[in-house]
């Protein structure tokens, strides 16, 4: 029996919207934890026009399904998405755009940046700076100061052990001369070239950080980016991985922390996060019959199922779902505003206005020249 066939999906208890929004806003369906959460900061509002990005269903702080379909299992993920990362469709999601604080699923955004630019067989030495503002109880794939490791070890470390520490190696060294902040601003610069408009990092580990924040369709938009690369889906799906030994440190041997790898059918990989502020975040995806789908959940709690079993139930729904089910679209980077969509967002009078020009500046151009030919 799969751990998806033995999971039962408590009782579900609708939840209020989280923040104010228009009577049209369908509550996500939820379940209570045993225990509330901490309070937390609220974040900062999302842009109307951003909320669009992806379909007008998407606009929303509640729930997005596609019509005529089953609802999708209660959850305490205060935000998260489920969509094709083949065909692009957003099969439904909960406060798909709403910013939530990341925890280590921000690591994801890291490799997109710099996984494209770095050569995973250098050889790169890891300074005091890299590990000075770790907290040792954090999660850590143990380098040591002055130890040469390979780009591709640090990888490795960062994914299978959420290591901070690789975090902080790779961000200083793919940063350039600028450090570990170059790092961190080519990690922004990735989430807008991804169209990820919710997304800003502030470490490159995910640890909290001063308006670090995320959404659950970013986070779908970041596992599409990263999933496309072979080297990833590798090291996603490596069980064991040996780091070499150091002057006066053995080899040592870090294991894969993503539990569903071997317990999922069809799981490609994982990447979890929890921080206080945070709470329980997942990045997973998986692959059956042709469909490659992903979940990605923000503000979950470890009771009654944890982020995995959320994960694993969100899954299933999507699965579940037929192909063609669509509640919104994942953007790609290439695609531009259109004229159409400009006029839309200038609204009647003003496109009305523009229309005009643009036809009557053309038209008045053509006449002067007519005037000055006849002279």
């Amino acid at each position: 029996m799969t751990l998806s066939a033995a999971l039962v999906v408590p009782a579900v208890a609708v939840m209020p919207p989280m923040r104010a929004a228009a009577a049209a806003t369908v509550p996500c369906p939820a379940v209570e934890p045993p225990m509330p959460p901490p309070d937390t900061p609220s974040p900062p509002p999302v842009d109307a026009a951003e909320r669009k990005v992806g379909g007008d269903g998407l606009a929303t702080s509640g729930l997005a399904i596609p019509p005529a379909v089953p609802t999708p299992p209660g959850v305490t993920a205060t935000s998260w998405i489920v969509a094709d990362l083949n065909s692009g469709e957003v099969l439904g999601g909960c406060g798909p755009h709403e910013r939530r604080t990341p925890a280590s699923v921000q690591k994801l955004l890291l490799v997109a940046a710099l996984m494209p630019r770095l050569d995973p067989a250098e050889l790169v030495e890891v300074k005091r700076e890299d590990l000075q503002d770790l907290d040792p109880g954090s999660s850590l794939m143990g380098v040591v100061e002055g130890g040469r490791y390979s780009i591709e070890s640090l990888w490795l470390g960062l994914l299978l052990r959420s290591g901070n520490d690789a975090a902080n190696v790779l961000a200083r060294v793919g940063g350039g001369g600028a450090g570990r902040q170059g790092g961190v601003d080519a990690m922004n610069a990735e989430a807008r070239r991804l169209r990820a408009n919710q997304t800003h990092a502030a470490t490159p580990s995910g640890l909290d950080g001063p308006d670090q924040y995320t959404s659950a369709y970013d986070l779908a938009l970041i596992a599409r980016a990263t999933f496309a690369r072979e080297d990833f889906r590798r090291y996603m799906q490596t069980r064991v991985a040996t780091v070499p030994a150091q002057p006066g440190e053995p080899a040592f041997e870090i294991t894969n922390d993503n539990t569903l790898l071997d317990r999922y059918p069809g799981m490609l990989g994982g990447k979890t996060g929890f921080t206080r502020l945070a709470r329980q975040t997942y990045v997973g995806v998986a692959e059956r019959d042709g469909r490659r789908l992903a979940v990605t959940l923000l503000g979950a709690e470890t009771a009654p199922l944890g982020s995995l079993g959320e994960a694993i139930a969100l899954l299933d729904w999507g699965f579940g779902l037929p192909p063609d089910a669509s509640a919104g679209r994942l953007v790609t980077p290439e695609e531009k505003t259109s004229s159409m969509s400009l006029l839309t967002g200038l609204g009647l009078g003003a496109a009305v206005g523009l229309v005009v020009m643009m036809v009557a500046v053309p038209w008045w151009r053509r006449v002067g020249a007519r005037r000055v030919s006849q002279r």
